[in-house]
């Protein structure tokens, strides 16, 4: 069974105690969160160097946006940013002008963003840096979300989560694969019955410097962990130049799995298994689902995502490398 060690026990502990702020979204029902009429939250990002920071602000900063993300505005970012990631810094000129174009402040540090804003989009690339740029917010007290990866290793990731405790900032961390319609919808309608197993895939490019599935792996396990819930107590991993089978054993006897690629058509997509039928999850269909979770997030202060579920995602692809290093060997899944 999945393995809690002394941080976990504390980090329990501390989240029954701070749910309120920090977030416990498994049993909440978003639909029914009420519209805050026109309250302003001053939207700031960091890191100009992934289409997703344009992606979120075509969406708030819109002539005419959707209701959800009414009286919301990205007023400013600062764009570093990845400066050892070649092809990060080469979009950096193309995304800070694109953001610009639509209203938005850049702002020459992060500490001079934090005095301008309100929630905080955290779109930095590169992993190595979220810890250093998280602390910062922690610091401002300012709600924050990341995105994938939340650190380039798990032991960063662990860091980035109790420090948010520590300090009582909501944190909210997912990848848009998770909102994809089908995902969501087996996670949250009965849709197939009871799920009695999956299989994702997903490009699974590596970065060097993070751990292998974390870089863009990330997204088909999330797919998998959304489906599936948490519970997964073992991975092996299959490795090849070219592509990776990871296959999770969860602790009710059930078996995950995901593919991850590397070459061939960049896509996204699975089978999910229940006792009432399969589905197939479908491709990506864009960034709108997550930026509508994150619009209620920031207005909350309620992660959607319990975050030990999100520990639990790391700590599989974490454990997936631990068994590409032991040549294939099962591994604990351990959070």
């Amino acid at each position: 069974m999945v393995q809690h060690n002394d941080f976990m026990d504390l980090s329990r502990r501390r989240f029954l105690k701070k749910s309120a702020i920090f977030g416990v979204g498994a049993g909440l029902d978003l639909g029914s969160i009420p519209h805050f009429g026109n309250a302003s939250i001053r939207i700031g990002i960091i890191g100009l160097d992934t289409s997703h920071a344009v992606a979120f602000t075509k969406l708030f900063n819109a002539e005419n946006p959707l209701k959800e993300f009414e009286g919301f505005k990205v007023v400013s970012a600062f764009p570093y940013g990845s400066m050892k990631i070649s092809s990060s810094m080469e979009r950096i000129p193309e995304y800070t002008k694109a953001v610009q174009d639509m209203g938005v402040r850049i702002s020459n540090s992060i500490e001079e963003l934090l005095e301008e804003i309100d929630v905080v989009l955290l779109e930095t690339n590169d992993g190595n840096l979220h810890l250093e740029q998280a602390r910062k917010v922690f610091k401002a007290n300012k709600p924050l979300f990341i995105d994938k990866p939340v650190a380039a290793n798990y032991k960063e990731v662990k860091a980035i989560y109790s420090e948010a405790q520590e300090s009582g900032v909501p944190l909210f961390s997912a990848s848009s694969l998770r909102y994809q319609q089908n995902v969501h919808a087996i996670r949250n309608e009965d849709l197939l019955g009871k799920i009695i197993g999956c299989d994702t895939f997903s490009p699974a490019e590596i970065e060097p410097g993070h751990s292998d599935l974390f870089w863009y792996g990330i997204h088909g396990v999330e797919m998998l962990f959304t489906v599936m819930g948490p519970g997964c107590e073992s991975v092996k991993r299959i490795y090849s130049h070219d592509a990776d089978i990871v296959v999770g054993k969860w602790a009710d006897g059930r078996i995950g799995t995901f593919r991850g690629m590397r070459t061939g058509v960049h896509d996204y997509g699975g089978t999910a298994f229940g006792t009432g039928g399969n589905l197939t999850l479908g491709s990506f269909d864009g960034y709108e689902a997550l930026a509508k979770q994150i619009a209620r997030f920031f207005r909350t202060k309620v992660s959607p995502v319990d975050f030990t579920e999100t520990l639990e995602i790391y700590a599989f692809m974490d454990a997936a490398e631990k068994s590409k290093l032991q040549g294939g060997a099962e591994v604990l899944c351990t959070i």
